[in-house]
């Protein structure tokens, strides 16, 4: 599979996964495997379990605002890149002002533990913005929602996930 990690089908491993995110994996062909949670962030991760950062995508919560009215949504790159929140993600939400979501609030909205946020079991109404490279980069590590696991499933899967929208969302 990927890296130096024990990968099993993640629907036989409820225990490696958020209940938000095992309630909606559904029949997603993904797979999970145990990490150590001190090793969760990802350089950290893909240094310990010798997992390529191309092939490693982060999931960050932001926060538009507009009017009075704010709105979360999920942001999936690769571990190599960084999303252009304040130009293309801000534009394409149609808010005035965005920002990464604080840690409290990232945590309380997903019911996910931080560093192990992931698009799969969001709330339903979030927009999920995932960047054309994780689309097209083939098999991919994710979040669990929890800090003890990964998920490692094909990019293209995350772009057909309800609310998701393929974008070039890394800053050139």
């Amino acid at each position: 599979m990927l890296g130096k990690l024990d990968w099993q089908p993640a629907a036989g491993a409820p225990e490696l996964l958020a209940p938000a995110t095992r309630d909606a994996l559904g029949d997603l062909p993904a797979y999970s495997a145990a990490i150590d949670p001190g090793l969760a962030d990802t350089a950290a991760f893909c240094a310990e379990y010798d997992v390529p950062m191309a092939a490693s995508a982060n999931c960050v919560v932001v926060l538009g605002k507009r009017a009075g009215e704010s709105a979360y949504a999920a942001v999936l790159v690769l571990a190599t890149d960084r999303a252009d929140v304040n130009g293309v993600i801000r534009k394409h939400l149609g808010v005035r002002k965005i920002s990464f979501a604080a840690q409290d609030d990232a945590v309380g909205t997903t019911g996910m533990e931080y560093g192990g946020i992931t698009p799969i079991g969001l709330p339903a109404d979030w927009p999920i913005l995932v960047d054309e490279a994780v689309a097209a980069a083939g098999p991919v590590v994710i979040g669990s929602g929890i800090r003890g696991s990964k998920v490692l499933l094909d990019g293209a899967e995350l772009a057909e996930l309800p609310t998701a929208t393929v974008l070039d969302l890394a800053q050139h």
